[in-house]
């Protein structure tokens, strides 16, 4: 009577792991295989095709196998390579348990030679060590390879947004049109005028999306307000790099936007009535506390309904009992309106300002030439400084937990002197052009003063007078500006002059008010 014939699994498997890189492609292996089975004469039971890596055990396909092999379902298996079944020693050392104790009674390779002898399990056992070691050896090269590239200034992964990979050099570059949009939302929001909602919104507007084409999320825009990749350094093994890529945002910039996710970075909370115009503009006079917007309806006799809206105070202060009485909308827009309107600049000072602008810019030469220098051997202190500290931790006299935070305060400060070297160069003359816009802003505080745009007025009183409106029996004011000849004159914005200006009319001269002693040019 003829035996029955000897059952065979084949099992086919490639991974999108580097290793795995010139074997042939699972359709290849598979017409190989049975083209191979069928040469030989041999019987396949079943196909089972993986695309797993084998670095690790747990391939649940490769798991389904050997358990069907020992209920007895097969004796022998078909494969391309002894390391398409094992790269690690958990998966080989099975395969070989199985040949030990008549579980598997053969394997068959087309490009290795095998029999269940003890020659042809140690060989077959010395194959599966030179899989691992193979794949071990070649993740440690990889790993040195990504250490090298850190070395180098390179971010040995994908580029973040605004950026590109180049294939051709393997460096990072920028991305023109993105790159853009991205330094705009940074902008955006350290004016204040963006949540990370707004963000979001902002950046799937303007065309940027995840790799994949997705929306960018909440979470992900805080983590690109967060990176300090555009600002020429890079997180790596948690550890802090220089990078060689060009940076898109100024060092500045990027420390205010942290600042204000550190600022906003409190659990948000709905608010229970949509938000008012004038909410977070003012504090009570009395007490200290914020001027908030409460929402009242009034039902007449005859039907009628009527919707009015008040700002009071808070009234949280536990050591003040507040006293102050609540203000109409329309009333605290008329006030808020004849506050800005106050402000607004002449337009005989702002031609008088442009003309004298104009010809100082003309006129003048700065020399920033020692500024450079002094800034540029701070820079070179700072790098030695980083020698010494790499050499210390190289020779084990620092510690990790002491070398990360210094190394990263230090090329801190070293970005912060680069990048105040770069404005210096490119912006020493360039003082003019946001002048004569700010003098347009000013001029133009009539119209927003007279328009109805709330949201626009409060923006603008806001720039204008920062956190010292107050409000106070029914009255909003201002608290007194600092005057033109305050020693703390230098702290001042542009606004708190102009407010400054015309509280001194009537005191001072107009040609001193508008041309103090260092001039109308920045200092």
């Amino acid at each position: 009577m003829p035996m029955p014939p000897q059952k065979f699994f084949l099992y086919a498997r490639k991974s999108t792991d580097v290793e795995d890189k010139q074997v042939l492609s699972i359709e290849a292996q598979l017409s190989e295989l049975r083209a191979f089975a069928k040469n030989e004469g041999l019987h396949i039971a079943a196909e089972f095709v993986e695309k797993q890596t084998a670095k690790v055990p747990g391939r649940p396909i490769f798991g389904e196998m050997m358990r069907r092999i020992e209920r007895g379902e097969a004796s022998g298996i078909v494969s391309w390579h002894p390391d398409r079944l094992a790269r690690n020693s958990v998966d080989g050392g099975q395969v070989v348990y199985f040949l030990d104790i008549g579980a598997l009674a053969t394997l068959k390779f087309p490009t290795f030679w095998f029999e269940n002898t003890p020659q042809g399990k140690f060989t077959l056992s010395m194959a599966f060590v030179q899989s691992k070691y193979y794949v071990d050896s070649l993740s440690e090269n990889t790993k040195r390879g990504l250490r090298q590239k850190v070395r180098m200034g390179i971010f040995p992964s994908q580029a973040p947004v605004g950026y590109l990979n180049d294939s051709r050099t393997k460096t990072i570059i920028v991305d023109k049109k993105r790159s853009a949009i991205v330094r705009l939302a940074f902008e955006k929001y350290v004016r204040g005028d963006m949540r990370l909602e707004d963000v979001s919104l902002f950046l799937a507007k303007s065309g940027v999306t995840t790799r994949t084409g997705k929306r960018i999320s909440k979470t992900k825009a805080s983590f690109i307000l967060a990176n300090p990749f555009y600002i020429g350094l890079f997180k790596y093994g948690g550890e802090l790099h220089e990078g060689k890529h060009e940076p898109i945002i100024s060092k500045k910039l990027f420390d205010e936007a942290q600042e204000v996710l550190r600022r906003r970075g409190q659990p948000e909370r709905k608010p229970k009535n949509e938000p008012q115009p004038f909410c977070g503009l003012m504090s009570c006079a009395s007490c200290g506390m914020m001027i908030t917007a409460e929402a009242k309806t009034k039902r007449q006799k005859n039907g009628n309904v009527h919707h009015y809206t008040y700002y009071r105070c808070t009234k949280k202060s536990k050591a003040v009992k507040c006293a102050e009485m609540s203000l109409r909308s329309e009333e605290m827009d008329k006030q808020v309106s004849s506050l800005i309107q106050k402000v607004s600049l002449p337009k005989e000072w702002a031609e008088e300002l442009n003309r004298l602008a104009t010809q100082d810019h003309k006129n003048s030469a700065h020399s920033l030439t020692a500024c450079v220098k002094e800034r540029k051997e701070r820079i070179a202190a700072i790098s030695q400084k980083l020698e010494r500290l790499l050499n210390g931790y190289l020779d084990q006299v620092i510690d990790q937990n002491e070398y990360r935070p210094q190394k990263a305060k230090l090329l801190g400060e070293k970005k912060t002197l680069e990048g105040e070297i770069a404005s210096f160069t490119r912006k020493q003359n360039d003082w003019l052009a946001p002048f004569q816009d700010w003098l347009k802003d000013a001029v133009g505080l009539d119209k927003i003063a007279s328009d109805c745009d709330l949201f626009a007025k409060k923006v603008a009183a806001k720039e204008i007078f920062g956190s010292h409106l107050l409000l106070q029996n029914k009255k909003v004011r201002a608290s007194a500006p600092t005057f033109l000849n305050s020693p703390q004159k230098s702290m001042q914005t542009a606004w708190a002059t102009l407010r400054a200006a015309h509280s001194a009319v009537g005191f001072q001269p107009t040609s001193s008010i508008l041309v103090p002693e260092v001039g109308v040019e920045p200092t």
